[in-house]
């Protein structure tokens, strides 16, 4: 199954074999089989683009590999890295950027290991130093215009980090205004503060799911 955030819409591409297992823990969803064809495809990318009132769109397939290749095919990929760090009182850190709350993260340089661009994406946004990578937390997907019907589909790399310093610098060149140690738990539960919902449940997914 590969989850995949247009905007604040969750796209889900799934093997059919799957799917029951799926709808039952996704909730209300607009549901379709793959045609095999890629304009098909481009209708439910739209529909997300441009609908915010569609929270969820499963899309499934007796072959998953082709409608993965398929969809992957209508994108330029780019790579990217970052983190959720923690600090000794456990406070997540939280940058703010475009009017959204959001973890650092970056572009990986060519030929730079996925970890080490991890840190240097973490360093060079926030400002934090004497990151220690306790282990790898997720993979997430999402997408994003360039240019008009140029679309980008970013993979991220995220790790679970770790760091004895507590002074932090945002980077003013890269629209960073704040950079935060923040109480994970009361961030999840704010809903007045804006958050991408791919961050959202990435911080619920290590509250949940990994914190011990």
């Amino acid at each position: 199954m590969y989850k995949i955030y247009i905007k604040d819409t969750l796209l889900v591409l799934i093997d059919s074999k799957d799917l029951k297992k799926t709808k039952a823990t996704m909730g209300n969803e607009l549901v379709a089989k793959y045609t095999g064809k890629k304009k098909y495809l481009l209708n439910f990318i739209d529909k997300a683009e441009k609908d915010s009132k569609c929270n969820c769109i499963i899309i499934h397939s007796e072959d998953y590999k082709k409608l993965w290749k398929d969809f992957k095919s209508l994108f330029k990929i780019v790579k990217a890295a970052g983190g959720l760090v923690l600090n000794k009182k456990k406070k997540g850190l939280l940058i703010y950027r475009r009017g959204f709350w959001d973890l650092p993260k970056g572009k990986m340089e060519p030929g730079e290991k996925k970890m080490e661009s991890a840190v240097r994406e973490v360093e060079e946004e926030t400002g934090a130093t004497d990151l220690f990578i306790e282990g790898k937390l997720a993979t997430t997907y999402h997408t994003y215009k360039y240019k008009i019907n140029k679309r980008v589909l970013k993979k991220t790399y995220w790790y679970l980090m770790h760091t004895t310093a507590n002074k932090l610098l945002p980077q003013a060149e890269e629209d960073i205004e704040l950079a935060e140690w923040r109480d994970l738990d009361k961030f999840l539960t704010d809903k007045d503060l804006l958050v991408h919902e791919n961050i959202r449940e990435l911080i619920s997914y290590y509250v949940n799911a990994v914190r011990v």
